[in-house]
C-alpha cells in the first residue's frame, strides 16, 4: 500500500498539478482564502470555528503551518491546486479517511477550496477527476464524501456528473454537532 504521509507525490493532468501545500503558495492562497465569493463555499465542518477567511499574509502562513503540522501527524493531507497555465495556486484540497461511529466511517472526506473564478463545473470536474484517478489509491475506503451547500450550483452539477448523490446523513462532529449538505459516492 502506498503511504501518502511518507512521501507526498505530485498528481497532475494537462490543466492542474496537485502537490503538498507549500509556503511558496502563500500569496496565491491568500487570494483564495480572502475571496468573499469563495469563503461561504468552504467546508469548515468540525474545524473548531475556523471559517477559513484569511485576510493577512500572517494568518495565511499560520494556516499553512497548521496544515503541514497535521500532515506530519498523519491527520490529513492538504494539497495546493496549481493551474498549470498560470503556475498559480487556485485552491487546495484536503483528503483523509475518516473513522467514526456515524455513517461516514471508512470514508474519504474530501474538502475542496477554490478561488471563485474556478468554482465552475468543468474546472471542478477536472480537479476531482484528477484526484479520483491518481490520489484515490492512497486512501483505501468504502466511499467518498464531500460537502456542497445548496448555493454551490456549479459544484453540485459537477458532483452529480461524477456519480455523487446527495445524502440526508449527517457527519457527527466534536460534541455531537451534526453537519449536513454532503454528497457521497461508493468507492
Amino acid at each position: 500500500m502506498k503511504d501518502i504521509y511518507q512521501n507526498c507525490p505530485l498528481f497532475e493532468n494537462e490543466q492542474y498539478l496537485l502537490r503538498l501545500i507549500s509556503y511558496e503558495d502563500l500569496a496565491d492562497l491568500l487570494k483564495v482564502y480572502s475571496d468573499p465569493k469563495s469563503v461561504p463555499l468552504f467546508n469548515s465542518d468540525n474545524c473548531n470555528g475556523d471559517d477559513f477567511h484569511y485576510t493577512t499574509m500572517e494568518r495565511m502562513r499560520q494556516a499553512i503551518d497548521f496544515w503541514l503540522w497535521e500532515y506530519g501527524n498523519r491527520m490529513y493531507v492538504r494539497m495546493s491546486i496549481i493551474d498549470k497555465g498560470t503556475r498559480c495556486a487556485v485552491g487546495t484540497t484536503e483528503l483523509f479517511v475518516r473513522t467514526a461511529t456515524d455513517y461516514f466511517t471508512d470514508c474519504l472526506l474530501l474538502r475542496l477550496d477554490l478561488r471563485s473564478d474556478f468554482e465552475r463545473s468543468m474546472a471542478i470536474e477536472e480537479i476531482l477527476g484528477l484526484i479520483f484517478e491518481q490520489a484515490l489509491p492512497y486512501f483505501p475506503c468504502k466511499m467518498i464524501a464531500t460537502k456542497a451547500i445548496p448555493v454551490a450550483t456549479q459544484r453540485i452539477e459537477a458532483l452529480k456528473r461524477l456519480g455523487f448523490v446527495p445524502t440526508e446523513e449527517k457527519v457527527i462532529g466534536h460534541g455531537g454537532i451534526e453537519y449536513g449538505d454532503y454528497f457521497v459516492k461508493a468507492n
